[in-house]
């Protein structure tokens, strides 16, 4: 990620950031890269945040009409100075996911959620939520065969994992690698009301340049590779 003054960029430049209170990380850019395998005209971001992951996806799918969903007032002001300063247009709405009420569904859902225990930072982002609650409101939230995709630390999968199996088929398991041989963060992706097998794929390090720097989907960067 280069830095300049108060911006910093991602994917290689194709999104920018202005540095604020919580500055998305490279799960942002990974969970729009999952996302984006998908040919979704309709996407919710489920605790958008600053809106890293959201721009990401929009940088990979111009013309897809992207809503965002945070419980902060804060970040939400902080997502749509981003959002301007990418030129993108997002729908946002202050609201908390495990009640908000709506009919609404969407193509394709993403979210990276609050998985991490303890005390939080200040910001109060990834940290203490019910993830068992947090995947199930969010999976009310897909079309049926549209997809969902999130990204959790390891530790988490399998309740994530156990929640899609009861809605989703289809589902897809991509592990991310960091220093040590065990996985550090895993995407998941799966469609709603399909019954499809579950696959798991080998994966790749979180700093893979093609997703990071070149802002490749993971699709394209795994059919280069084969």
């Amino acid at each position: 990620m280069a830095q300049k003054q108060d911006i910093f960029t991602l994917m290689g430049g194709r999104v920018r950031i202005r540095r604020g209170t919580y500055n998305p990380t490279s799960d942002a850019v990974w969970l729009a890269a999952y996302g984006a395998g998908r040919n979704a005209k309709t996407v919710l971001d489920v605790g958008i945040g600053t809106g890293g992951a959201a721009l990401c996806l929009g940088a990979h799918m111009p013309n897809a009409h992207i809503t965002g969903i945070d419980i902060s007032p804060q970040m939400l002001a902080q997502c749509a100075e981003n959002a301007a300063l990418n030129g993108c247009d997002i729908e946002l709405i202050n609201a908390d996911i495990t009640k908000w009420r709506t009919d609404s569904t969407f193509d394709l859902v993403i979210t990276n959620p609050p998985y991490f225990k303890g005390t939080p930072a200040r910001h109060n982002a990834h940290h203490n939520t019910d993830l068992d609650l947090w995947t199930k409101k969010c999976l009310a939230r897909v079309r049926p065969r549209g997809t969902f995709a999130i990204i959790t630390d390891a530790a988490t999968a399998a309740t994530v994992i156990a929640q899609m199996a009861q809605k989703c088929g289809d589902i897809e398991i991509f592990p991310l690698f960091g220093a040590k041989n065990t996985a550090e963060r895993v995407i998941i992706r799966g469609r709603v009301g399909t019954r499809g097998p579950t696959i798991i794929h080998h994966g790749m390090p979180m700093n893979n340049p093609d997703i990071l720097r070149d802002g490749l989907t993971i699709d394209a960067a795994l059919s280069t590779l084969g």
